[in-house]
């Protein structure tokens, strides 16, 4: 017998077929090549990408709070020698800001028409479901950014309001009736970092409520919010065999759980009143976990190897914590107050700013195929 020539598995691809139409034949036109490029953007767009417009909004949000710090008070004025910051760059940011959202909501929504099952994987999916939650987030954020003075309580900005959280809360009747009524999707099963921008967006639209002046609105979706946020963190503090399955790639969202206490203590300040001493205790929580994130660099060393949409969640947390300790400043007068808000606001400026670099360089691996949000939304999940 003759040797066995040994056999290597043959893999053939087979090309989509183009449609060419030409008007000339020396000069055809490839349609089909035209529309795979758009449908793959399509494809490729999730949720996750909103957490660049939340980067955004929260920026804005800083920026305007500063202005009205620095109006109010002499503490920033005594170092910098100032009274007001720079409006142009604030309508410069929030303009870019309200057209960069703009744009990712009507891609979405072009999605949404052409690419339902994509999106019903994410809805079915633990870490996408929560992504869900961004866009609401970050038109609630705008709304509450928008430059005129006492703009955001006329019957427009109370109107869209209810268009940002009504969506929120649709969202918390299906995720948090699963976690105690259905038997395959137990929060200690499915809980992780990202389960956190539920609660924020609970928290976020009972803030935007307060500043209207609706402070019964904002008790009510703040309590939802709160109930919920001491559940998951707890949950994820026991760090069950569930929880624990989270992808290296996405342990930037281990920065959620500052950004959770945070709005929290923004909601309620809101809604008292004052920065009182539960807002402060959140506060004091979320400055914690924060000294605790950036003190353990090991733990997002495989995430920095190679950038995603991910890094965005570097951003808007810090802002938040930014935020927050503004607040604080308002309510206690001092150098460690004052201090302490300027230098989280400008490590909040300098990280926003770094990784807008790093994205703006990187603009050809953002609609990657092999994306590990996008990865992750496409995954067999477990029915209800």
């Amino acid at each position: 017998m003759g040797e066995q020539v040994p056999q290597s598995p043959i893999s053939v691809v087979v090309d989509p077929p183009m449609i060419i139409t030409s008007t000339n034949p020396q000069e055809p036109v490839i349609v089909a090549a035209k529309e795979a490029a758009s449908d793959s953007i399509l494809s490729r767009l999730h949720a996750g990408y909103f957490r660049i417009c939340l980067s955004f909004g929260a920026q804005v949000l800083l920026w305007k709070t500063l202005n009205e710090h620095v109006n109010e008070t002499n503490s920033i004025h005594n170092i910098f020698h100032t009274r007001s910051f720079p409006s142009t760059a604030f309508f410069l940011l929030y303009w870019l800001s309200l057209c960069t959202l703009i744009l990712l909501s009507f891609l979405y929504i072009l999605r949404c028409i052409f690419y339902f099952r994509l999106v019903k994987a994410e809805f079915l999916h633990r870490v996408g479901v929560n992504c869900l939650f961004l866009p609401w987030i970050s038109w609630l954020l705008l709304l509450q950014a928008i430059p005129l003075r006492k703009q955001s309580k006329n019957f427009p900005c109370q109107m869209l309001w209810w268009i940002f959280v009504v969506p929120v809360v649709i969202l918390d009747i299906k995720i948090y009736g699963q976690w105690f009524t259905t038997e395959k999707r137990f929060l200690s099963m499915v809980a992780n970092p990202t389960s956190q921008l539920s609660v924020m967006g609970n928290l976020v639209g009972a803030w935007a409520a307060a500043r209207m002046g609706w402070k019964e609105s904002g008790v009510c979706i703040f309590s939802l919010g709160l109930a919920h946020y001491l559940v998951v963190f707890i949950t994820l503090y026991q760090r069950l065999s569930g929880a624990s399955r989270f992808p290296a790639a996405l342990r930037p969202a281990f920065f959620l759980f500052v950004a959770a206490p945070s709005t929290a203590s923004l909601a309620w300040s809101s809604i008292s009143g004052s920065f009182g001493v539960p807002c402060k205790m959140l506060f004091f929580l979320s400055l914690f976990l924060f000294t605790s994130l950036i003190c353990r660099p090991s733990l997002f060393k495989k995430s920095m190897k190679r950038f995603n949409t991910a890094w965005w969640t570097y951003s808007f947390p810090l802002t938040f914590l930014a935020l927050a300790s503004a607040e604080y400043s308002r309510e206690v007068t001092g150098v460690v107050a004052s201090g302490l808000m300027l230098i989280l606001s400008a490590l909040s400026v300098l990280v926003f700013l770094g990784v807008l670099i790093v994205t703006a360089a990187n603009t050809d691996t953002l609609l990657r195929e092999n994306d590990a949000c996008l990865s992750l939304a496409g995954t067999k999940t477990t029915n209800n």
